[in-house]
């Protein structure tokens, strides 16, 4: 039987909806050093530490609030061995009134990649899935990952995507063969007409294509918004209006952890323009029911 979750959601403060496992239990690296140094440098966070997840748990324990754990599977195109999905599950099922475990897994793998899914809901309690088009190499879009978010759709728990522009990469030649237009959100429309019942988060504000993330959003009605990867005060103006407006319950908080801390961002956030209704449901109740915590 999977682990069961144990947050207290009367108790929680907010519910970040992007962090990332960076390191594993034997020190393996989410990325290769060239690619962690280029996102280093440009989210400004030169040699910051890669957190374990007891302590990423701990982090969030002290601010009660709840945090999405996850990796990147992008083996296929970058030759990375990934940090193992089940080993982020054992560990966040360590934590379990804290950490939320999403798994990655590299659409390239094909039906071994459906049959794992199934297997890390079934017997792993993971609860969600991370994409990265641009380093998984793959456009949404693409057939070959239907029969992943068919199995996604069927298993009852939503898939994040990261869109707009990434930091990893940057700057290195060639950008690392690293190709931002996979990550353009409009590829993930079709897939949201496709799979209606299948719940889809884009991640990030979509630089530089944020109105077409707005208008994704706005018309399907099973698409949200992570608001992760940049300081709230950098939002552009759209992205806030329509989070205090059209799209205020399907907006939600999320900061990047490790390299963008919950602290840096809810600071941040605290000075942008939001409605003070709108806050508590960008902070929690947006996440709560997306991830089916809500009835949990």
């Amino acid at each position: 039987m999977a682990p069961a979750l144990r947050l207290d959601p009367a108790r929680l403060t907010a519910i970040d909806v992007h962090t990332h496992a960076e390191v594993s239990r034997t020190g393996h690296p989410s990325l290769s050093p060239e690619l962690m140094a280029a996102s280093e440098k440009y989210f400004a966070a030169h040699g910051h530490r890669m957190p374990t997840i007891a302590e990423t748990a701990e982090h969030y324990r002290q601010r009660n609030m709840a945090a999405v754990v996850f990796t990147v599977d992008a083996e296929h195109a970058l030759g990375h061995p990934p940090i193992p999905n089940e080993e982020i599950a054992e560990d966040c099922a360590e934590h379990a009134d804290v950490l939320v475990p999403f798994a990655s897994l590299d659409p390239w793998r094909g039906r071994a990649a459906v049959r794992q899914a199934r297997r890390l809901v079934e017997e792993y309690g993971v609860r969600g899935f991370k994409f990265h088009p641009s380093l998984q190499g793959f456009s949404p879009d693409d057939r070959l990952a239907y029969p992943l978010y068919e199995a996604i759709e069927e298993l009852g728990v939503p898939a994040l995507f990261h869109t707009g522009q990434t930091g990893i990469g940057a700057g290195v030649p060639g950008g690392g063969g690293i190709r931002l237009k996979h990550s353009n959100p409009m590829l993930v429309d079709d897939v949201a007409a496709d799979f209606p019942g299948l719940r889809i988060i884009l991640a990030h504000p979509s630089f530089p294509w944020q109105d077409e993330a707005l208008a994704v959003a706005t018309h399907k009605p099973n698409v949200y918004i992570d608001l992760s990867g940049w300081s709230p005060k950098y939002f552009p103006p759209q992205l806030v209006r329509y989070a205090n407006t059209l799209l205020k319950k399907k907006v939600l908080f999320g900061s990047d952890h490790p390299v963008i801390t919950a602290d840096r961002w809810l600071a941040d956030f605290a000075e942008l323009d939001i409605k003070p209704e709108v806050r508590p449901m960008i902070l929690k109740e947006n996440a709560l029911r997306v991830l089916g915590l809500d009835q949990a």
